[in-house]
C-alpha cells in the first residue's frame, strides 16, 4: 500500500515509545481502537432523522397561534 513493511512499523513503534512511554502507549491504543470503531459503525449505519416529533410540535405552534388569534 504504502510500502511500509516490518521494519518501518518496527521503527514508528519504537519512536512513539521514546515520545509517549510505556505506560501512555495502552491508552493511546485504546482510544485509537475506540475512533476507528466509532467511524466504522457510523459509516455503516443508515441515516436515521427523526422528524415526527419536529413535525408534531411545529403543527401544534401553530395551532396554538390560531387559537390564540380567534
Amino acid at each position: 500500500m504504502f510500502g511500509i513493511g516490518i521494519p518501518e512499523l518496527l521503527v514508528l513503534l519504537l519512536i512513539a515509545l521514546v515520545i509517549f512511554g510505556a505506560n501512555k502507549l495502552p491508552e493511546i491504543g485504546a482510544g485509537l481502537g475506540k475512533a476507528i470503531r466509532n467511524f466504522k459503525k457510523a459509516a455503516t449505519e443508515p441515516d436515521e432523522i427523526d422528524i415526527s416529533a419536529k413535525h408534531k410540535k411545529i403543527s401544534s405552534d401553530s395551532n396554538n397561534s390560531k387559537n390564540e388569534e380567534e
